[in-house]
């Protein structure tokens, strides 16, 4: 039996090595501020990223929004995350929501984001730190920080102009407009919209497929496609070949070329 973190604000399941956290703080829109939800996600990816038996998260929203992201009212009353003077509101962030695109960013397993209803300003960026994203008709993304008068402070404006491109990103930052679920879905934001109903459906047959890989290279394909990001391609390819060695020496591989000669489903052990 594997053991669950236990968590405050977000609910938890593990089956067939597919993990589904959902956020459960629908009385203020699974706000990421003014409540246990980035710690609830930073302390589930930890405890993914250290067992094996996980393949795949979903994350999702219980109720009526996937994340409204900062709390407003904390803003206007300059509670939490932004009480006391420019250097303290620094730290916070710093030391709070900002821990979140970190966890994300070093996530070792494919993270699929059910976008349940409107993802706003940090929740936008939330879902725009997972690999994939599905929605449906009332899916809502927005990044509506200058909309507030503050900037993109959980490091959206990195993620975001990787998904879409440097200049619809900069419309989408510099306008603070909604987008609606098919936009969304044309502009790169979403990978599908689905009807309500088959959301979380369609993200657990998305999540099971996933699972069905050799877990070891499937860990390994996902830290090149973020490290990618960022190295050089000499030292990328050096990476590459590191892990294909590591992948070539498993038995999942010997395991996956003899079902392919044998025309066979793999049965795959994770070693």
């Amino acid at each position: 039996m594997i053991e669950l973190p236990q968590l405050t604000d977000a609910r938890l399941t593990l089956r067939d090595r597919v993990a589904e956290l959902t956020f459960i703080r629908d009385d203020v829109r699974n706000a990421l501020t003014g409540t246990d939800l980035v710690t609830d996600i930073v302390t589930t990816l930890d405890w993914a990223n250290r067992t094996p038996e996980v393949s795949v998260l979903i994350l999702t929203g219980a109720g009526s929004a996937f994340s409204a992201g900062g709390n407003i009212k904390q803003m206007r009353d300059r509670e939490g995350i932004f009480s006391g003077s420019a250097l303290q509101i620094q730290d916070q962030y710093r030391r709070g929501i900002q821990q979140l695109p970190l966890a994300m960013q070093k996530a070792e397993i494919p993270l699929i984001a059910a976008v349940n209803g409107p993802a706003i300003g940090a929740g936008m960026d939330l879902a725009c730190m997972c690999d994939l994203r599905i929605g449906t008709p009332k899916t809502l993304l927005g990044e509506t920080f200058l909309n507030l008068g503050i900037v993109p402070g959980d490091g959206g404006a990195w993620f975001l102009p990787r998904i879409v491109g440097a200049q619809r990103a900069a419309e989408l930052i510099f306008s603070g407009r909604l987008i609606k679920a098919e936009e969304a879905r044309e502009l790169g934001l979403l990978l599908e919209v689905v009807d309500e109903q088959q959301l979380l459906p369609r993200a657990r047959e998305m999540a099971v497929r996933i699972a069905a890989q050799p877990p070891q290279a499937l860990r390994l394909s996902k830290r090149l496609l973020k490290l990618g990001q960022t190295m050089a391609l000499p030292e990328f390819l050096d990476l590459c070949a590191t892990f294909q060695a590591m992948a070539h020496q498993t038995d999942d591989h010997i395991e996956a070329v003899n079902a392919f000669l044998q025309k066979r489903p793999p049965e795959f052990g994770g070693h």
